[in-house]
């Protein structure tokens, strides 16, 4: 889907604020795959990620960032969807169509205003992952992810998940995060035992 300036500011920035329904009407690929009944939206994802932000205990992060960071991360995916690696499309072709959307909201529909380039330059941090913040907030997204993992396979009472661990746990950086990670492996090995970590990096 694509998205061409009417001229007017007002219309233009209304269908952005439409636009962003998708974020919470579009299930993220990976549970969808794994046929998880009812799984999480992609805002569903980002608002946990935003209030993890909240709770570090990190008094160099600039958490008002990392929030912002959080809410924005994924903002590309309004207008691509969630992009798995099951759909078969280059990583290259992948950051193309995102940073094609991210051009279309800011200058098509949000008119390259003050607004616009802030959630640009954001998503771009983000992107670019040169900032502790940018990186701390992956951090987030792969915890999230092994969260949101462990809530499904409570649900379905068992561990049929291993995957969403071995891609997240063992890549995450920041010393407060792998702490939470660790929590997370140990409540996991607690409701199934043994064989239930994900494997060190």
């Amino acid at each position: 889907m694509s998205y061409t300036s009417t001229g007017n500011a007002s219309i233009d920035r209304l269908a952005f604020f439409h636009i962003l329904e998708a974020l919470k009407t579009q299930k993220r690929t990976g549970w969808v795959n794994n046929n998880i009944s009812n799984p999480e939206s992609i805002s569903d994802h980002m608002y946990r990620m935003a209030i993890l932000s909240m709770c570090t205990s990190d008094t160099k992060l600039d958490v008002a960032k990392c929030v912002m960071l959080s809410v924005v991360h994924d903002l590309a995916e309004a207008q691509v969807g969630d992009i798995a690696p099951s759909h078969g499309i280059p990583k290259e072709e992948k950051s193309r169509l995102e940073s094609e959307a991210i051009h279309t909201f800011v200058h098509e529909m949000l008119h390259n205003s003050p607004a616009a380039q802030r959630i640009e330059a954001l998503w771009k941090e983000y992107e670019d992952r040169e900032t502790p913040e940018a990186r701390f907030v992956k951090d987030l997204d792969r915890f999230e992810m092994a969260t949101q993992a462990l809530e499904y396979e409570r649900a379905l009472n068992e561990s049929a998940l291993q995957p969403f661990y071995d891609t997240s746990i063992p890549y995450i950086e920041h010393p407060e995060v792998q702490e939470w990670g660790k929590d997370l492996l140990e409540e996991r090995q607690r409701l199934f035992g043994t064989g239930s970590s994900a494997n060190s990096r």
